[in-house]
């Protein structure tokens, strides 16, 4: 079995990340995608991070009825930072029958270098790069890339936040069932 590994903090998931994941499962050999919820990335501040259980949350409302699509919960349970060659090989050990490949954007490419044990990560593992404006896609480690033509939204979780804390409306920007915990709840006010 084929899983993509789509890894990020999703402060909140929103419809861009699932337009993006169910594109690539449909048009590829993969056989369902796994949005990662990362406790703590290493390259962002947790201080600006909703809780990640309610995250977590967040994303399985978004894919609850989506057969290809899961939300992980792994991260949780690895020291962080969360560092994703680490939960690769904890994936592989834990799950020997399945190939693993990452998905993400031609931003993240970007910083692909700085990340820990890069070699042993390109070397094992795809990556499906999907492009972003303006971050063109760039392989100076000669990884294997598989380019995915996903369609795009300028959407972002800041964008999401910034426009809660303005007391506005996320409707359309984010999955029904998450627009309405999250306003239940009053996040990111």
């Amino acid at each position: 079995m084929n899983v993509g590994l789509y890894f990020g903090s999703f402060n909140p998931i929103h419809v861009g990340h699932c337009i993006i994941a169910s594109h690539i499962v449909q048009n590829s050999e993969l056989d369902s995608v796994w949005f990662v919820v990362s406790p703590q990335n290493p390259f962002k501040q947790s201080s600006s991070l909703l809780n990640e259980y309610h995250r977590l949350h967040l994303v399985q409302l978004a894919v609850e009825n989506e057969i290809k699509l899961k939300a992980s919960d792994i991260e949780f349970h690895l020291p962080r930072p969360s560092y994703t060659i680490d939960s690769l090989t904890y994936l592989k050990e834990k799950y020997p029958d399945r190939v693993f490949s990452v998905i993400m954007g031609s931003d993240g490419l970007q910083n692909l270098d700085k990340w820990k044990n890069v070699r042993t990560l390109i070397q094992d593992h795809t990556i499906f790069v999907y492009r972003r404006s303006g971050f063109e896609i760039i392989n100076p480690l000669n990884a294997t890339l598989r380019l995915v033509d996903a369609p795009l939204l300028e959407i972002s979780s800041t964008h999401i936040r910034d426009t809660l804390k303005k007391g506005k409306s996320i409707r359309y920007l984010v999955p029904d069932k998450v627009r309405e915990e999250i306003e239940k709840y009053n996040y990111y006010r």
